[in-house]
Order: structure tokens, then C-alpha cells, then sequence
């Protein structure tokens, strides 16, 4: 891991296509390494990103994260082979999604069927150890989330502990107007009550909102500073006031002045 980790930004894929390719060149010209883009029922991920390609030449463009109880491996890699998308510049997050029982056997064959065929790199959304250990030793890499800095770097730790060389990457929820505040706590409050982000919360010992990244909570070049040095790279997941591509803009150009 390098002394801090690089910074990317995070979208959802319900901003579309048109949004997506005019705000791409905007965070590859920041300085950012990665777009990353939420995949929601409703919303394609991977189309969203092809847009993103054609207007960008060097970004990062990773997926946070397929659900595979409901988009399987031989669907995404049909999909990613018949697409325009560069594979060399493609991450490909999956996670478990709504399955619960066989979720770690899903997610691992899903895994290893897409490492067999696609070459774009392929990384897990990993919330508990089981999941965690499943992405050090299946995938080339580990997607973390709602996590603080402390236990962001403590779970990095362990998985460095073993051989893994793969990447470490988190997603931290960052409202960068105040405006954006009534939306992140909408977005706080729901996660919250999923059952299994709430048991993480308890194992670990962390409120929801000293997860995220907001002005009115944390000092925020300090916080993401904390954020670097605990793994590879920090994707800031994106609150903004609304979903307009000015909304999104303001945002990077925020995100770029804490780099």
C-alpha cells in the first residue's frame, strides 16, 4: 500500500448515461483515479461506464458492485465482451446482493468465472470476515464499506497479513455542501436499518455517522487524509443536494480542492 491511497469518486447508475459521459472527463481531468458507479435495479452499471469510456482515455472505470444473485457471471461477461468498454481500464465489483443463504459460494464461483473470462480485474464487496477472506484469497480485490478510518485500516491489516497483493478499495458516503446534508441523512438512515450493515455497525462499534464524510460532522481534508492511510483507495461516493449534472460538478471540483 502506498504511504496514502488514491482518491476516486462514486455515482449512482440512476444518473445515466448522459450525465455519466459528461462528468467522467471532468474527474479524469482532476486527477481522480476512478469512477465508480453503483448498479441498482433499473439502472446498468456497465452501460453507464460505457459512456463514461468514450469520453475519457485514462480513467479507472470499476463497477460498486454487481449484484450477483441477480446479474450472474456468464450475463456480465456476455455483456462486458460485447461491449465497447476497455478492459484494461474495467473493475469489475460484484457482491452477493439479496442472497443470503449460499451467498459465499455464489459470490465465489461468480468470481471465478469471471477471472476466467474477462480480462478486466475483478474485486468483492466484502462487509463481514467471511466476505472479507473470500476476496483475499477468489478475487484481486476487496470493495469496503460504511467503514471508519480506524477500522478501515485494522480490516486492511489482517487481509496483508496473508499473501494477498490485491487492491483495497473503500467506498465513504462524502456530502461537500450543506445542502447535500438532508440526503445523507436519508442515505445514513436507510443503511442503517438493513440488518446487516446494522450488525456491522455493532461488531464494530461505529455510528453510522462517523462513517461518512460530511463538513458538519468531520473536517474533511483531515478525515480523508485518515481515509488514505488506511487502504489503497478512497472512493468518495457522492451526496449531492440533487441529481444534475451542476450538482455533480460542484462536487468534483470540492472533492479536488481536498486532494
Amino acid at each position: 500500500m502506498t504511504a496514502q491511497g488514491m482518491v476516486s469518486i462514486g455515482i449512482g447508475a440512476a444518473i445515466g448515461s448522459e450525465i455519466a459521459a459528461r462528468l467522467a472527463p471532468e474527474i479524469e481531468a482532476a486527477g481522480f483515479h476512478a469512477l465508480w458507479v453503483n448498479d441498482i435495479p433499473g439502472a446498468d452499471a456497465l452501460a453507464v461506464l460505457e459512456a463514461a469510456a468514450k469520453t475519457t482515455t485514462h480513467l479507472t472505470l470499476a463497477t460498486g458492485v454487481l449484484p450477483v444473485d441477480r446479474r450472474p457471471a456468464n450475463r456480465i461477461a456476455e455483456q462486458v465482451n460485447g461491449s465497447a468498454l476497455p478492459q484494461e481500464r474495467l473493475v469489475l465489483g460484484i457482491g452477493s446482493g439479496a442472497a443470503s443463504i449460499g451467498a459465499l459460494r455464489l459470490v465465489a464461483d461468480a468470481a471465478a468465472e469471471l477471472r476466467k473470462t474477462v480480462p478486466a480485474k475483478v474485486v468483492v464487496g466484502a462487509l463481514g470476515p467471511k466476505m472479507r477472506r473470500l476476496a483475499v484469497e477468489s478475487a484481486d480485490g476487496a470493495l469496503f464499506s460504511w467503514l471508519t478510518p480506524e477500522v478501515a485500516a485494522q480490516q486492511s491489516a489482517e487481509a496483508r497479513m496473508t499473501a494477498f497483493g490485491g487492491h483495497l478499495a473503500l467506498y465513504v458516503r462524502t456530502a461537500l455542501e450543506p445542502d447535500a446534508r438532508q440526503r445523507m441523512d436519508v442515505e445514513m438512515g436507510r443503511y442503517a436499518a438493513i440488518p446487516s450493515y446494522a450488525a456491522n455497525f455493532a461488531r464494530h462499534r461505529m455510528a453510522v455517522d462517523d462513517t461518512v464524510l460530511d463538513a458538519d460532522i468531520h473536517p474533511l481534508a483531515e478525515r480523508l487524509d485518515e481515509y488514505r492511510n488506511a487502504v489503497d483507495e478512497v472512493v468518495l461516493r457522492a451526496i449531492t443536494p440533487a441529481d444534475g449534472v451542476d450538482d455533480y460538478l460542484r462536487f468534483v471540483e470540492a472533492a479536488r480542492a481536498l486532494l
